[in-house]
């Protein structure tokens, strides 16, 4: 299990794991939430980084 925090879209739920990173998006894997880019958005809905929450899972 992850031990990295993990953030949630609340528009779709896809839920971003530092450790995979979004490397379509531009952001290699290891990446914390808080050093994506602000311009970066959800790669499912296209929701903006300030529609993310901390994922409680």
């Amino acid at each position: 299990m992850s031990e990295a925090q993990q953030w949630i879209c609340e528009s779709c739920g896809f839920i971003y794991d530092p450790e995979e990173g979004d490397p379509d998006g531009g952001v290699p894997g290891g990446t914390p939430f808080e050093e994506i880019p602000d311009d970066w958005f959800c790669p499912v809905c296209g929701a903006r980084k300030k529609d993310f929450s901390i994922y409680e899972g």
